[in-house]
């Protein structure tokens, strides 16, 4: 039995029926709804009961069945939350990028990989270097910048660390 069909959470048989039924009414290919209903599971899967590797399972037959760009960089993104979850951060990135290569208006990708890269640049003040730092925080910049062009008003810790860090143009 399919995974949204199981989930005993309110939100989650109200996403699923709303999505049964823009299924049936939208005209698209047996395929695309086939895809839909795998990524349907794997957000089902992934957020509401953090089974991540059931998600992966779910994300990766949907890339397979998906042909729209738009819609593969959804499925991508969430993979990337998936591996950015499990602290796979090189993986997260992989698939943040191939998101942003098929939605380059994707600003949580940018976010998150801001995110990382700020990250990394923590660890490596930590391990003593500064210069390996600085250049992980100025690429954190750069991806914060993107996420903030793209919505004005969104990330406002983000947008304070630029100032405050003098990265902001």
């Amino acid at each position: 039995m399919p995974r949204s069909r199981i989930n005993g959470n309110f939100i989650d048989k109200t996403f699923s029926i709303v999505a049964n039924i823009l299924l049936r009414i939208i005209p698209t290919t047996s395929g695309e709804k086939e895809a839909f209903s795998y990524y349907r599971d794997g957000v089902m899967s992934a957020q509401s009961e953090g089974n991540y590797a059931e998600a992966l399972q779910n994300y990766y037959e949907a890339m397979r069945l998906e042909i729209d760009p738009y819609d593969r960089s959804y499925i991508l993104y969430n993979i990337g939350l998936i591996h950015t979850s499990n602290g796979e951060h090189t993986k997260a990135l992989e698939y943040y990028f191939r998101a942003l290569e098929r939605n380059p208006f994707l600003p949580q990708a940018f976010n998150n990989m801001a995110v990382i890269c700020h990250y990394r640049g923590e660890q490596a003040i930590r391990q003593g270097d500064s210069e390996i730092a600085e250049a992980w925080f100025d690429q954190a910049a750069e991806y914060w910048k993107q996420a903030i062009a793209l919505t004005p008003g969104n990330y406002i810790e983000a947008h304070n660390w630029l100032k405050i860090t003098r990265r902001f143009e």
